[in-house]
C-alpha cells in the first residue's frame, strides 16, 4: 500500500488532541441539538468489528446535485467502518438518514475536492499541505488517494 493509500493525520500533541476532541465535541453535541454547523451531520456507521455504532461529526457536500463526505484526516477508523458496512446513517437533531456508500475512485476525486475545500478550507486546509481549491486537477489527483470521498445515496 502506498503512503497516500494509507495515508492518516493524527492529532500530535496533548494540546492539539484535546482541542480536536473538544471540537469534535462541540460539533457534534450542537448537531445532536439539531444545528448544523455549515452541513454538519453526526455520521453513525457500525464498527468492523464490534458492529456497534460509531459516531463523529462530519462535514456534509452536496456538489453538482450528489452528497459526499470527504475524510480529509485521510484513512480514518470511520473511513475502514463505512468501507466495510457500505451504508450508515447522516443525524441531525433526532433525524435520522440512512444511506448507501460507494467511495469514488481517485480519477472522479478532483472536483469534489475543489468544492470541499471552497466551502471547509479554513476548518480542514490545516489538512491539505497547502493545497487548496485554486490548486490544478493535476495536483488535485496527485493527492487523491490520500483522501477518501464517498458519494452518497439514499439507502
Amino acid at each position: 500500500m502506498s503512503d497516500a493509500a494509507s495515508r492518516y493525520v493524527m492529532p500530535t500533541g496533548r494540546i492539539s488532541a484535546a482541542l480536536l476532541g473538544l471540537s469534535n465535541r462541540t460539533v457534534a453535541a450542537l448537531t445532536r441539538a439539531g444545528l448544523s454547523l455549515w452541513g454538519s451531520r453526526v455520521l453513525a456507521v457500525r464498527g468492523r468489528k464490534s458492529g456497534e455504532w460509531r459516531t463523529t461529526p462530519v462535514n456534509l457536500l452536496t456538489h453538482d446535485g450528489q452528497r459526499y463526505l470527504v475524510a480529509p484526516r485521510g484513512h480514518t477508523q470511520w473511513v475502514r467502518n463505512l468501507r466495510a458496512a457500505g451504508t450508515g446513517e447522516l443525524r441531525l437533531g433526532r433525524r435520522a438518514e440512512a444511506f448507501r456508500a460507494a467511495e469514488l475512485p481517485d480519477a472522479e476525486k478532483p472536483a469534489v475536492l475543489r468544492a470541499y475545500l471552497k466551502r471547509w478550507k479554513f476548518e480542514v486546509g490545516v489538512f491539505f499541505d497547502g493545497v487548496d481549491a485554486d490548486a490544478s486537477d493535476a495536483e488535485l489527483l496527485r493527492i487523491a488517494p490520500g483522501y477518501p470521498v464517498f458519494r452518497l445515496a439514499p439507502n
